[in-house]
């Protein structure tokens, strides 16, 4: 089982993603949250798989609560959820180390499709978002932290750190293709595309896939 907490200041929302969620077989809902603050602690008493957050709540919002959550080792997967994409929190979240970014009317399959995924380690993205990603990753952001904020050539040099396999692993990434697709791919078990991966992530300092594709997309290898 997926074990889910979801997080937002609506109750009305929370049950909505509640019913919708346990439509499907293989995820639960562990605990619900009404404001970042709650999160650290409820995270560590269910210890959730994923966590279903919205951006915008009193209190502390969800990025600052991803911020501090993503800071704790074995920190769960985390999925930003939000009515609007025009308020610039794409890549903010991103940068926090979400996984993911969803708006709240996405199909209910969709948001099912992306909960599996993500508690993969997968990234998930609404299109009207990824739109906004793009946008953001190649305008000038010099108070933002890498990898968004990265030079190209800065980009290139941070890549050139990795072994040629694991650039491959790297662009495959950032491409959208999920660990089985790599493997069969670059002919690799999965276990080995998951390997070189972690080891990406660690080596570059990166939380998640999506800025393994945010760092490929500037240093201009798509």
């Amino acid at each position: 089982m997926i074990r889910v907490l979801l997080v937002d200041d609506d109750a009305l929302v929370r049950a909505g993603l509640r019913l919708m969620l346990a439509s499907a077989n293989d995820i639960t809902v562990v605990a619900e949250a009404q404001d970042g603050t709650e999160v650290t602690d409820l995270v560590a008493h269910h210890q959730p798989d994923l966590v279903l957050m919205d951006i915008r709540m009193p209190g502390m919002d969800g990025l600052e609560a991803t911020r501090l959550l993503r800071a704790r080792p074995g920190a769960p997967e985390i999925v930003m959820l939000t009515t609007f994409t025009t308020d610039g929190y794409v890549l903010k979240a991103l940068q926090a180390g979400a996984a993911g970014f969803l708006l709240k009317h996405t199909p209910p399959h969709q948001i099912i499709d992306a909960v599996r995924r993500a508690a993969t380690g997968e990234p998930v993205m609404s299109p009207d978002a990824l739109g906004q990603l793009i946008t953001a990753a190649t305008a000038s952001t010099p108070r933002q932290p890498a990898p968004a904020a990265l030079t190209h050539a800065d980009a290139q040099q941070q890549l050139d750190q990795l072994g040629a396999r694991e650039r491959e692993v790297a662009l495959a990434v950032s491409q959208g293709r999920t660990n089985a697709e790599i493997a069969a791919e670059l002919y690799m078990s999965v276990p080995t595309v998951k390997s070189h991966i972690s080891h990406i992530l660690a080596r570059l300092e990166l939380n998640n896939r999506v800025q393994i594709a945010l760092l490929v997309y500037r240093a201009g290898r798509l």
